[in-house]
């Protein structure tokens, strides 16, 4: 499955605070290299990975907005989602508009607060690698709510779910024909404070998930979870020095 397939996850990108202190921790702690655009985009920035798109990063727009990572989930009509996302109980945060000849997107809360985004595509397709160290290979809702989650995305986007655990609590897998496209996690428990609000979180694959962690913070990071293992792998939550969180994965696959 390509980024292009409609409902499956396509790009993702940081909204930051300080974009170009945002260049130099990504680029060495993933091996990116920025390519800048020019002004009509506002100065955004696309990481290439081996001189393919891998992800994103431009400047904040909201006063007090914080640093985020965002997910792009692939459509081919961003219209049709906007009414199928009001219709399901969420809400429009921007409207769908078209990036010169780019793409056409939009973004939204879901019925939970968690906030995403559709891109459909132009001559920008989306992320050109997925499951190589460097480039995102997951994505995950966090949610107190998982049965309004699965109802809201299954109106949404068509997708279909697997029931699943991870570390003995409920996981459930998003899947498009039979591929599995990412997760939806319960924010239960005393791992998640009660004014986490639910959030789409981004995986980048990486060899080695604690020389990693060991690299982010010398490069000024935080750790927000250590280096844990999992039957799928080694994983660890980390933030960058604005506060933009993500999770990295060694994966056994």
């Amino acid at each position: 499955m390509s980024a292009s397939t409609p409902g499956s996850p396509a790009w993702v990108d940081l909204g930051t605070a300080d974009l170009e202190e945002a260049k130099r921790f990504y680029t060495a702690l993933f091996g990116w290299t920025a390519d800048i655009s020019g002004e009509e985009y506002g100065g955004y920035t696309t990481f290439l990975l081996n001189g393919l798109p891998v992800a994103g990063a431009g400047p904040l727009f909201g006063e007090g907005q914080p640093t985020a990572w965002s997910t792009y989930i692939a459509t081919d009509s961003a219209d049709a989602v906007a009414a199928r996302v009001t219709a399901a109980g969420g809400k429009v945060l921007v409207a769908p508009f078209d990036v010169m000849d780019q793409g056409r997107m939009a973004a939204f809360l879901d019925p939970s607060g968690a906030p995403f985004s559709v891109w459909q595509a132009g001559s920008m397709r989306g992320a050109a690698l997925f499951d190589v160290p460097g480039a995102l290979t997951w994505n995950e809702l966090n949610t107190r709510d998982l049965d309004g989650a699965c109802a809201f995305y299954a109106a949404v986007f068509g997708w279909a779910f697997r029931n699943s655990e991870m570390v003995g609590l409920p996981y459930i897998v998003a899947k498009l024909s039979e591929t599995a496209i990412c997760g939806l996690q319960s924010m239960v428990g005393d791992t998640w404070p009660i004014d986490t609000p639910a959030h789409w979180m981004v995986y980048f694959a990486v060899h080695d998930t604690d020389r990693s962690t060991e690299h982010a913070v010398a490069l000024g990071g935080r750790v927000m979870q250590p280096p844990t293992s999992l039957p799928i792998g080694r994983y660890a939550v980390l933030a960058d020095p604005q506060g933009g969180v993500f999770s990295i994965l060694a994966s056994n696959r």
